[in-house]
């Protein structure tokens, strides 16, 4: 079957675009984008052209831009162009070459499907007037299509299993992710080489394909040539395990899925897990992995958060954004000190040192954490705050982090002045809140024992005493 058929086919089968779409199609000038032009301009399909200058090849990067600008003319079709400094934002971003380019690419063509507003520096091959910047409105395209082939995808499942990947890693390139649209992955090199051969096509070569400076051009050029002398069969042996391995991984996902809605309870703006289920869920650090992820943890993460399985109350790991909190019989997922968080762990650093003081943001409120000198300590010289927005407790009574939370059915104190334990929602009757009042009280726990019912009553065991050598108080300032 003639490979024009084939693209129409693969469209067709992987539901990947409708034929009267808008598609912008990612040119590099290369073989395989010049032929993806052509397989859409034979279909009748309605595209645009969207190229990328890196900088990093001289005056070929120009040379190229020039060859797609041509080509877009040739189909009379827009092209849109941008230049990127690749150099110099990788080395600010402290990424690869290869990343980089990657990056600045897609998050350029993302813009270009989604934004529809004036571009800065893109061209249109509608004709010579509307080749200048500033001029011409982006379209919104449907999709975005890159010329990613069958040789691509045995090159990435190849470069991520050494590089170290779970089953989505070694499933290969999706022909559709989101806005991105991969429709020539059924089709091998040299299959595309003899369409250009047949239909005349020309197309530049980017010589650094030949060097193995990048990871990508090691393994095309190196590693797989090796590899195909000892095993002939090793390329369409790889395609067919990308095709396996791709079914796997739906049936990963279906597993994952119901051992997170086993596992996951939605409180508000956190997830709880409960300690003992999780334990026996194998395999366990699989699963403990999937679920964190999601919430800026590493792969090397998934071993520390195993370990808070057998900590005490109080630890936790952290990630850029979150913070997982071994709380009694239960793991919390937890955004880092945001106001919606339910669950905010306060380290003793916010009131070490002399008079140092720290700050924590919580419901509608701002806690603050004040350490107070020794000498301020002596009977004579400090005086117990009596308003209730200000908690006073003995330092050396307290461990840390504490943890800021709302209060549960179940808690209980001893109330300031009382030998015996309350439970909290026997202390809130007594004291005739409102079922609202009640929904807003916070607690702040020290080692599992409640220290303060904020803005209410401190704990009898952690009251200053003429013993005392130093105080940290907690004081309620309202928003």
């Amino acid at each position: 079957m003639k490979l024009q058929q084939r693209f129409i086919n693969y469209k067709q089968q992987q539901h990947l675009f409708q034929p009267k779409d808008k598609l912008l199609l990612a040119v590099s000038g290369g073989l395989d984008s010049v032929v993806l032009c052509e397989l859409c301009k034979q279909a009748g399909y309605d595209f645009a052209i969207a190229h990328c200058n890196f900088k990093l090849r001289g005056a070929d990067s120009d040379r190229d831009e020039l060859f797609v600008k041509e080509l877009g003319r040739k189909y009379g079709v827009e092209v849109f162009v941008k230049s990127f400094e690749t150099n110099a934002v990788a080395k600010k971003e402290k990424k690869s070459i290869e990343e980089t380019a990657r990056d600045l690419r897609y998050e350029w063509f993302h813009e270009l499907v989604g934004s529809g507003q004036w571009a800065v520096g893109n061209y249109s091959a509608g004709s010579a007037a509307n080749y200048q910047p500033d001029s011409y409105r982006v379209p919104t395209a449907n999709w975005i299509l890159t010329a990613h082939h069958a040789d691509d995808n045995i090159e990435t499942v190849m470069m991520n299993f050494f590089r170290g990947t779970g089953i989505k890693g070694l499933r290969g390139i999706l022909p559709k992710q989101g806005k991105l649209i991969r429709p020539l992955l059924f089709a091998r090199r040299d299959e595309l080489e003899e369409f250009a051969r047949a239909n005349d096509l020309a197309y530049v070569v980017d010589s650094t394909n030949a060097e193995n400076e990048y990871t990508r051009n090691y393994f095309r050029n190196e590693v797989i040539p090796m590899v195909n002398t000892r095993y002939p069969e090793a390329k369409e042996n790889l395609l067919k395990n990308i095709q396996r391995l791709g079914e796997a991984n739906v049936l990963y996902e279906q597993a994952i899925d119901w051992h997170k809605q086993r596992l996951l309870e939605p409180k508000g703006n956190e997830v709880h897990v409960p300690v003992l289920k999780l334990m026996k869920s194998q395999p366990l650090a699989t699963i403990v992995y999937e679920i964190i992820k999601a919430y800026g943890f590493t792969a090397h993460q998934t071993e520390d958060v195993i370990g808070l399985l057998q900590s005490e109350s109080g630890k936790y790991i952290q990630s850029p954004s979150h913070r997982i909190i071994r709380n009694r019989k239960w793991l919390i997922i937890s955004p880092n000190q945001t106001m919606e968080a339910q669950h905010i762990l306060i380290d003793e650093a916010m009131g070490s040192g002399q008079q140092a003081t720290g700050n924590v943001q919580f419901a509608m409120c701002n806690l603050q954490i004040r350490k107070l000198p020794t000498t301020n300590c002596q009977p004579d010289s400090y005086r117990v705050p009596t308003t209730n927005s200000i908690a006073a407790v003995d330092s050396s009574l307290i461990h840390f982090p504490l943890l800021l939370r709302p209060w549960k059915k179940g808690d209980y104190f001893y109330p300031l002045g009382m030998k015996k334990k309350k439970k909290l929602s026997r202390f809130f009757i007594d004291n005739k809140l409102s079922l609202t009042e009640k929904e807003k009280v916070w607690v702040i726990e020290s080692d599992k024992r409640i220290v303060w019912v904020v803005g209410m009553r401190i704990d009898e065991r952690f009251k200053v005493t003429e013993r005392t050598k130093s105080v940290i108080e907690l004081t309620i300032i309202n928003s």
